[in-house]
């Protein structure tokens, strides 16, 4: 069985720590644990390893946070994976700092990166790995807080952070969302 776990980011060094990147931060840190590498691919960077018999591939897409879409559904078509075994991995500003959320549908709530997943897959029906990253920004300044870096506190933080939302993915792939739902979420 194949699961395609995508990591939302913008490509790029400027963007590597902003709190838009979580998704790219927590597949990285995948990869290292399970000793593999991503390599350059059409529309992004891939790695894959299996787990407990599942082939676990790992995709950042190289479209910008905005056309995401465009890299998910090729490598779902690609892969021949289905939406449901598809998870994506987000920053969200309506969860506190280092809140951790698997659903398995839902709205964008106004995330572009989800937003044009949705118009590219035809609608909300696959699941998401929510990371909260807080909303601490005055009014109107949403998008530079987003793709602001983490202030120095968080980042000693996302580490054991990062190490959960990986054991959430590898439990999601194995297990399912309905037992990684309710082992993980609070």
């Amino acid at each position: 069985m194949k699961f395609l776990i995508v990591g939302l980011g913008n490509p790029g060094p400027e963007y590597e720590l902003n709190r838009h990147n979580i998704g790219f931060l927590t597949l990285d840190r995948l990869v290292d644990q399970h000793e593999v590498a991503f390599e350059q691919a059409k529309l992004g960077e891939v790695a894959s390893f299996k787990a407990k018999g599942r082939s676990i591939y790992l995709l950042k897409p190289n479209t910008y946070m905005n056309r995401s879409g465009k890299a998910v559904n090729y490598w779902l078509q690609q892969l021949k994976v289905n939406i449901q075994n598809c998870l994506i991995v987000t920053d969200d500003i309506a969860l506190p700092f280092g809140k951790l959320r698997m659903r398995a549908k839902g709205s964008s709530a106004g995330h572009n990166g989800l937003k044009d997943i949705e118009s590219v897959v035809g609608g909300t029906q696959y699941p998401r790995l929510r990371f909260g990253v807080g909303n601490d920004f005055p009014k109107g300044r949403q998008v530079d807080y987003v793709l602001g870096n983490f202030p120095n506190d968080e980042l000693e933080e996302l580490p054991h952070l990062m190490d959960r939302a990986g054991e959430m993915i590898i439990s999601f792939s194995t297990m399912g969302i309905e037992r990684t739902m309710s082992q993980y979420n609070d």
